[in-house]
């Protein structure tokens, strides 16, 4: 079963906004998640943008190289979001 199969499990609201801010004050996260081929990840990354693409949720996010990523929300395993915007 891939990513695009599988149904999508909304995020609160307020890790919504978490990471709407994060975007806004360009702050880097340290973040764990799973990718498509369900493989885990974790890395600093930028967070950029949220969007909605078929009914899901992605926050766009650019690694240290410079990479550019859509990362499910609900595939986040670990954020330290909440830490980084009281900051």
């Amino acid at each position: 079963m891939t990513e695009h199969d599988e149904p999508y499990v909304p995020v609160d609201c307020g890790l919504h906004s978490e990471y709407e801010l994060a975007i806004m004050h360009k702050t880097i996260l340290q973040m764990t998640w799973l990718d498509q081929y369900q493989q885990q990840h974790e890395e600093s990354l930028m967070p950029l943008d949220l969007k909605t693409k078929n009914h899901k949720e992605y926050l766009i996010v650019q690694t240290s190289q410079g990479e550019v990523h859509e990362i499910r929300l609900d595939k986040i395993q670990q954020s330290d979001v909440s830490e980084r915007i009281k900051s």
